[in-house]
């Protein structure tokens, strides 16, 4: 497998090996041999699949206290996967970054704790998949308003679809600093 750090610092991009033939493709989506050799050392707890529709935009989400990593990829259609550190003392700090995942290059992208993170869908329709280092504790999780001016991201659709719960989420300047993640 091809492992290709991301330009924020933790971020990696998976590139696993796949082998095809007539038939097909064969391809390991996990080893924890293998990724604890990429630097992936954390356990994972929980998977979970979320199905959307072209021009369907989920996040910007997070976890604190309970912080998740996530190692995603898409099983069918394509999205663009984007983060944005939110590590206090980062020298990254609210800056975002964006990866493209579809089920035809098989990228993974893992996401230590510490990043907000969001997708859009590109594709007709996407199946999504996230591995979870931390489960799923709704009252833990932060939103940041996906189109905050001062973070700046570009998404390729002007009026993507998005939930009532992200429409109404933070600016980076409101989130308080306790939900915010200190390195120390």
């Amino acid at each position: 497998m091809n492992v290709i750090p991301g330009k924020l610092q933790g971020l990696l991009v998976i590139e696993p090996k796949a082998f095809g033939d007539a038939r097909g493709f064969f391809m390991e989506t996990w080893n924890l041999r293998k990724y604890q050799e990429a630097g992936i050392r954390v356990p994972f707890v929980q998977d979970n699949i979320s199905v959307s529709r072209r021009g369907a935009l989920r996040g910007l989400h997070f976890q604190n206290p309970n912080p998740q990593g996530k190692l995603v990829s898409v099983w069918q259609g394509e999205v663009l996967d984007l983060v944005v550190d939110i590590r206090l003392r980062s020298a990254t700090f609210g800056k975002w970054e964006a990866v493209q995942l579809s089920s035809e290059n098989r990228r993974q992208f893992y996401i230590p704790p510490g990043f907000a993170h969001g997708f859009l869908v590109l594709s007709e329709t996407a199946m999504f998949h996230y591995k979870c280092t931390e489960f799923y504790s709704p009252k833990d999780e932060v939103t940041i308003r996906w189109n905050d001016p001062d973070v700046g991201i570009h998404w390729p659709v002007p009026e993507p679809i998005v939930s009532e719960k992200d429409t109404k989420g933070l600016l980076l300047k409101e989130l308080p600093r306790n939900r915010l993640f200190d390195l120390l």
